[in-house]
């Protein structure tokens, strides 16, 4: 999670998720037209045969490089950079993973690791930040979603050694680094310094904002998140002694991460319906998720806010929730990452992160690429205190010679509550509050019932 997007299936946005990837079969090569140029040459070059010619090309560029490169390079080390490009030529989330990457991949998923706390994703020859991880170094220096990493320690990032740049976010917990980063909208870069931390991602916080109404901000989706954000709904429910009348639900900024996670995290919210499908070219890819009877919330009304680092696994509750007409959502369109990847091992210390599906939303539609429009848009704002002092005046009663009510005492105001202080700082949360408000004046709270889903 240090860099990267987190896989779907595995998957989400590009870290891995190494959780019971299902077994897909490879198709075997067919040795008998691999060791018999003569009948390649007579039969005709169908669909899904290699062009003998493409052979050739590749062969002969392999020997001019062993001839005459200006340095030797090792076999090994030539056919290892052939794979990794063969892999990095088909989408950005496919690629070539060695020990050392399975292991980061692994991290990502139980959210332990030493780096940034930052995710990144490879853009035309680019690190571009889809988002900081919650409390982390990257977002305490102030990098945001949308920008550009340019060098790492002073050394430029280089398009066709992406992995290594990506690579070296991670090290020792304190050790120092300094990214030359170009924020989205700006032109020049500048120097961000930053010292490493086990970063330690909790996928799930949450609070009451006012009496009544819940905030749950979901960072990641990690093996556990589906049981910690019942956890943690539980609580709210404590804590208010009530029902709750209504949820926000924050997954701005949210990368990814297991399938399987946001299939529980959408299901907590659903008596029922499709949470999503996934369709590839072989059969095992293809998979239909549906929810099962039990509303968390028990039908109290929910908004869900979005915005551009919104992607993958986040993108599935969303659209989830949306085309179920469970929650409003606000925000911006989302990142549209829609395809699934799965990691097929090769041997103990190599394995392949493949995309094997898209994955479509309950209506039916791929957000790949495409995103998820949001049902309310809301521009990228910050509120700010006003300059003036309020009124003394603030009603009638404080008139002078104003006529006596029948009962001024009852409209004295009761003590207000305590504003939380990102509903005063944060637009897009303030607005959820207004519209989910709105939403509890049309639709009652159902009355609580003992349908709970495991």
């Amino acid at each position: 999670m240090s860099s990267r997007l987190l896989p779907l299936l595995l998957v989400a946005f590009c870290a891995p998720a190494l959780a019971d990837p299902p077994e897909i079969p490879i198709p075997p090569v067919d040795a008998a037209a691999a060791t018999a140029p003569h009948a390649a040459k007579k039969a005709a070059p169908g669909k899904d045969s290699v062009d003998l010619q493409d052979i050739r090309s590749f062969t002969a560029v392999y020997s001019l490089v062993k001839q005459a490169y200006v340095e030797n390079v090792d076999d090994h080390e030539l056919m290892q950079a052939a794979i990794r490009g063969l892999l990095a030529g088909l989408d950005p989330h496919s690629e070539y993973l060695d020990r050392k990457q399975i292991d980061d991949l692994t991290e990502d998923t139980t959210g332990s690791y030493n780096g940034l706390g930052i995710e990144v994703v490879q853009v035309e020859g680019t690190l571009k930040v889809i988002a900081p991880i919650d409390d982390s170094p990257a977002e305490r220096a102030g990098i945001k979603a949308g920008d550009t990493i340019v060098r790492i320690d002073g050394k430029a990032v280089q398009s066709d050694d992406l992995d290594s740049a990506v690579g070296r976010l991670r090290g020792k917990v304190g050790s120092d680094i300094t990214l030359s980063v170009v924020h989205e909208g700006a032109i020049d870069a500048v120097d961000v310094k930053l010292k490493r931390e086990v970063i330690r991602v909790a996928s799930v916080r949450g609070r009451m904002l006012e009496p009544g109404y819940a905030y749950v901000r979901l960072s990641q989706f990690q093996a556990d998140t589906g049981a910690q954000l019942h956890k943690r709904i539980d609580k709210l429910q404590k804590d208010n002694k009530a029902p709750l009348q209504g949820m926000v639900l924050d997954l701005r900024s949210n990368p990814g991460g297991l399938l399987t996670s946001a299939v529980e995290v959408s299901d907590i919210f659903l008596n029922e319906g499709v949470i999503v499908t996934t369709k590839g070219r072989l059969k095992e890819a293809d998979l239909s998720f549906h929810a099962a009877p039990g509303d968390a919330l028990n039908g109290a009304p929910l908004v869900v806010l979005v915005d551009n680092g919104t992607a993958s696994a986040a993108e599935i509750v969303a659209g989830a929730l949306k085309d179920n007409h469970r929650a409003l959502l606000m925000g911006r369109r989302t990142f549209g990452k829609g395809s699934v990847q799965t990691v097929l091992p090769l041997d103990a210390d190599h394995a392949v992160k493949l995309t094997t599906a898209r994955y479509y939303t309950p209506s039916g539609a791929s957000i790949q690429a495409a995103g998820i429009q949001p049902d309310i848009v809301l521009q990228d704002l910050a509120l700010s205190a006003r300059d003036a002092s309020p009124s003394a005046i603030l009603g009638e009663r404080d008139l002078r010679n104003h006529l006596k009510g029948v009962d001024e005492t009852a409209a004295t105001p009761s003590p207000a509550h305590t504003i939380d202080r990102d509903v005063e700082q944060d637009y897009a949360l303030n607005e959820a509050l207004n519209a989910l408000k709105a939403l509890t004046l049309r639709k009652p709270v159902a009355p609580a019932n003992d349908s709970k889903k495991g």
